[in-house]
């Protein structure tokens, strides 16, 4: 998958918008394929690869269908700017670091003979969304993907605090957030839509039997609400982890006083919250809420005889 094409695509996609932002006319797959000299499946890759970057690209069924850009997507020109070229240029790297098929060696000359933006691939920018486990993580992402552009139920083990479980699912998106990948679809199990973190989930496999596309709930679509934080905790912290502060949360998610760096947050994963706790060691107290400083005593306790016993 190279990125010249990616970006071509969405020039011819953008290029076929009236100067309002309208649309003209439907781009066809066969026209793309023969205007890039690939394959139809290829273009129908590129076409998801750009959605995962971000690119609000619809494809339309049927008699007089085709692909365009989503009528709220409007610049200013039918082509891009430098900028744009740039940020479009970092999420598509950011899918290379997990996508066995993206190139990101070839430099970018220009991709319209009108447009004076040029951008070279080789800036000095390196986006590596993987973790240790990318080899399997770029796999569980190339056969979710297939899952879903083929409309077929996958099923997988999980793991998780309360044990593992079995899944059976209906995949609709991948999504990367808050640094973890995770896939989103609706879960036959709990007959309700859920989110499941790729590093928990093992075994996967695509299922023969296919399934009919539900309708998201618009609640359910803004994924930004899963994450939204249902424990709020106060929490006093030494200045001399200052630093670690703010490269997790930036530099005003504290106040500085005269007993330490006053923190106040929202957290949605207590387990997480737990972890990370622990991880300051005796650089922070916890001033709310009762429980979270309840469970970090025990905690620090089952260590302290853990060590006593050896």
């Amino acid at each position: 998958m190279k990125l010249d094409r990616l970006l071509g695509i969405l020039t011819v996609l953008l290029q076929e918008r009236q100067g309002d932002g309208s649309r003209r006319r439907l781009v066809t797959a066969p026209e793309l394929a023969e205007k890039f000299e690939v394959n139809r499946r290829t273009i129908g890759r590129d076409i998801d690869a750009l959605c995962m970057a971000g690119i609000p690209i619809i494809t339309h069924q049927g008699a007089g269908g085709g692909i365009s850009i989503a009528e709220g997507f409007k610049l200013d020109k039918s082509v891009l700017t430098t900028d744009e070229l740039s940020g479009i240029i970092a999420a598509l790297k950011g899918i290379g670091s997990v996508s066995s098929q993206a190139n990101i060696e070839r430099t970018l000359d220009k991709l319209h003979a009108n447009t004076n933006a040029v951008v070279s691939l080789r800036e000095p920018v390196i986006i590596d969304l993987a973790s240790y486990y990318k080899g399997q993580l770029t796999e569980k992402i190339e056969t979710i993907k297939r899952a879903v552009l083929e409309r077929r139920l996958i099923e997988f083990d999980y793991y998780y605090e309360k044990g593992e479980t079995r899944r059976v699912i209906e995949p609709y998106f991948v999504i990367f957030q808050w640094k973890s990948w995770y896939v989103f679809g609706y879960c036959l199990k709990r007959q309700d839509w859920r989110m499941f973190k790729l590093l928990r989930l093992w075994y996967l496999s695509i299922l023969g039997e296919t399934f009919a596309t539900r309708e998201i709930p618009p609640e359910r679509r803004d994924f930004s609400i899963i994450f939204d934080g249902d424990t709020k905790v106060v929490a006093l912290f030494d200045p001399s982890v200052k630093y670690r502060l703010i490269e997790t949360y930036g530099l005003h998610c504290f106040t500085e006083t005269d007993e330490g760096l006053r923190f106040e947050m929202d957290f949605s994963d207590r387990d997480y919250l737990i972890n990370w706790m622990l991880g300051f060691k005796d650089k922070v107290v916890i001033l709310e809420p009762p429980d979270i400083a309840e469970e970090l005593q025990a905690a620090a306790k089952s260590i302290l005889s853990r060590y006593k016993q050896t």
